[in-house]
């Protein structure tokens, strides 16, 4: 069998992490015949609720990879509709209607046109593209490989590794083994606690964390049928602000609201039956609910120095964070994603040289900067106002949504300026 990497620049690249952009990563670049192989210290995909929408500047990513022609096949749905509520009686201040965006691509988004936002949990997804890297593109998984330091020369990066056994809790868990993995390329994608990025940077991920508790769950409960609720809704309180989204056509939602920071999580188990029937529409008791999971959580904003450190590269959560309201994390890590293997691929064909990584740390780092960061605080700050009655009054992008009320075409046009958090790498291709 003919080596695919005879005569190209690079032999293989290695992944650090089989969650959502490890995956995508590993499916894109190997759709274009790059050797890849992923490391993963768990021995299955991660079953927390996580990220469950990813929104329009993510579509082309997942639509590349072929998700979107498998997102209803496999319980998915898209999002439309998505407002701003009161607390007091849930009625609507603000929203929009997103199904304008179903015909909205643009000259750029070639591989799609229908850009509306994406529901799938997370864990779904996850086991989708773990299918395809696995079984189309015969990548290669390796579990419970858990890397404790990543290093580098001129002509080779590589992973040191431990190989665990025993205990499937990771903290539990026993070394059978070391070794190293090399490769031309490491990209780390393992999360917020990546240790591609320590192994760089120490304990340096400039930012801060929030001084708040959040809790998402995926609960079924009839906020469309019998309150009237839309695909995505946004409840504005200072201390009872919640969002309540669609997930699957089914009518599973996400449940994620706010709470008192530093109590345990058996306390926050206790407090959650007070809680739904407090801020949910109707008041329900527990019997009138369903929670399939239910995962406490801080919340950060934070941005590496660099996304790219010679032969080690960054990406998502290990790169970035901040806020989950409006979806920006885990969109704006497949953005990444998808900006790092037009990269890797432009050197693969011999149509750049490696500086176009170093683009892409400058490239994503400021897009970060600019939109992902203020952006999602912004959406924080909105949904957790102190003075909910006068934030529309004191709020320009709930101004321009009132404004756009009815109109498809402004309506599309503000919703397609969140595509400013891409950048076309492809177009510093040399040949």
């Amino acid at each position: 069998m003919a080596d695919p990497a005879e005569g190209r620049p690079f032999k293989k690249v290695l992944i650090v992490g089989a969650g959502p952009s490890g995956l995508l990563l590993g499916v894109l670049l190997s759709q274009h015949g790059i050797p890849v192989q992923i490391v993963e210290a768990s021995h299955e995909l991660d079953q927390q609720p996580r990220a469950a929408h990813y929104g329009p500047p993510a579509i082309p990513e997942l639509a590349r990879a072929g998700v979107m022609d498998l997102l209803e096949k496999n319980g998915g749905m898209r999002l439309n509709s998505m407002y701003w509520r009161r607390f007091e009686d849930h009625t609507q201040i603000a929203g929009f209607d997103g199904s304008v965006l179903k015909d909205a691509g643009s000259p750029e988004l070639t591989v799609v046109s229908d850009v509306r936002t994406a529901c799938l949990p997370m864990q779904d997804l996850d086991a989708l593209l773990l299918d395809m890297f696995v079984n189309k593109y015969n990548g290669q998984v390796s579990w419970r490989h858990r890397v404790t330091n990543v290093s580098q020369e001129d002509t080779s990066a590589w992973a040191d590794i431990e190989i665990l056994e025993g205990d499937l809790d990771l903290a539990k868990a026993t070394v059978a083994s070391t070794t190293r993995l090399e490769a031309d390329y490491v990209v780390g994608c393992d999360g917020a606690n990546s240790i591609v990025r320590r192994s760089l940077f120490g304990n340096e991920y400039p930012g801060k964390t929030w001084d708040a508790q959040i809790i998402a769950t995926n609960t079924y409960y009839d906020f469309a049928g019998k309150f009237g609720f839309n695909d995505a809704n946004f409840i504005i309180h200072p201390e009872h602000f919640f969002m309540a989204a669609k997930i699957t056509a089914d009518g599973l939602y996400r449940v994620t609201y706010g709470e008192t920071p530093g109590l345990t999580r058996e306390q926050y188990l206790e407090r959650q039956p007070w809680k739904f029937e407090t801020i949910l529409p109707g008041h329900p008791k527990p019997d009138e609910y369903k929670i399939i999971n239910f995962s406490p959580y801080k919340m950060h904003q934070r941005c590496a120095p660099k996304f790219r450190v010679g032969r080690v590269l960054l990406a998502a959560d290990a790169a970035h964070l901040c806020n989950p309201w409006g979806g920006l994390g885990i969109t704006g890590g497949f953005v990444d994603v998808g900006g790092l293997v037009d990269c890797l691929i432009g050197i693969w064909d011999g149509r750049a040289d490696e500086s176009i990584l170093d683009l892409y740390s400058e490239k994503r780092i400021e897009k970060w900067k600019t939109v992902i960061d203020p952006i999602s605080s912004e959406n924080f700050r909105r949904v957790s106002d102190a003075d909910p009655s006068t934030r529309l009054e004191r709020d320009e992008f709930m101004q321009l949504l009132k404004k756009s009320e009815g109109d498809a075409e402004s309506t599309k046009n503000l919703l397609m300026g969140f595509m400013d958090v891409r950048y076309d790498f492809t177009q510093h291709y040399t040949k």
